[in-house]
């Protein structure tokens, strides 16, 4: 997943190390998310989000064109087709 975490931190003027401590993190995750290494936990990128007074979706892109989504629909029983067949 892609992020604007670094240009957030600039905007903020803070350095990796004074982001981790506000986020309870170390400066290696801040690093690895910042290099797209490591995707944060959904708490994580909740306390990163509220740090910047931002969305999520403004800090983190996601892969894919935008509305995709990439699961399988929810069906009722995959394993008959529309006409009830196997």
């Amino acid at each position: 997943m892609k992020n604007r975490l670094k240009v957030f931190r600039a905007m903020h003027d803070l350095t990796q190390e004074a982001l981790a401590e506000q986020l309870r993190v170390t400066r290696q995750t801040v690093i690895s998310i910042e290099n797209g290494k490591y995707d944060p936990s959904l708490p994580l990128a909740f306390r990163i989000a509220n740090l910047f007074n931002v969305k999520i979706e403004d800090v983190f892109i996601g892969e894919g064109e935008p509305g995709e989504y990439r699961g399988l629909p929810p069906t009722a029983d995959r394993s008959q087709t529309s006409e009830g067949h196997v």
